[in-house]
């Protein structure tokens, strides 16, 4: 049987919690014209790093790495998105 991680323990997914709040938190100062485009990417993509944990999770060593390896790509989305809010002076 293929070993299992309690998602809920895991220091990353913890992790990826926080980020999602601060994010959440974050994008209310963005002006109204973003509501629907940076900040809802910003939002979505915060949201999918603690999210891909916790459903890798769920399967096997090798379909963990892989949500693991998402999720990684989640962050560098976020931080090349925070880099253009930054740009435009949202943050």
């Amino acid at each position: 049987m293929a070993k299992r991680h309690n998602y809920k323990n895991l220091n990353i997914w913890k992790l990826g919690l926080e980020i999602a709040f601060d994010v959440s938190d974050l994008i209310k100062k963005f002006p109204p014209l973003e509501r629907f485009a940076l900040s809802d990417q910003i939002n979505r993509c915060s949201i999918s790093i603690p999210s891909n944990i916790a459903e890798g999770s769920a399967g096997s060593q090798k379909s963990f790495r892989h949500y693991i390896n998402v999720s990684i790509g989640s962050s560098f989305e976020l931080i090349t998105q925070l880099i253009i809010a930054k740009h435009r002076k949202y943050i």
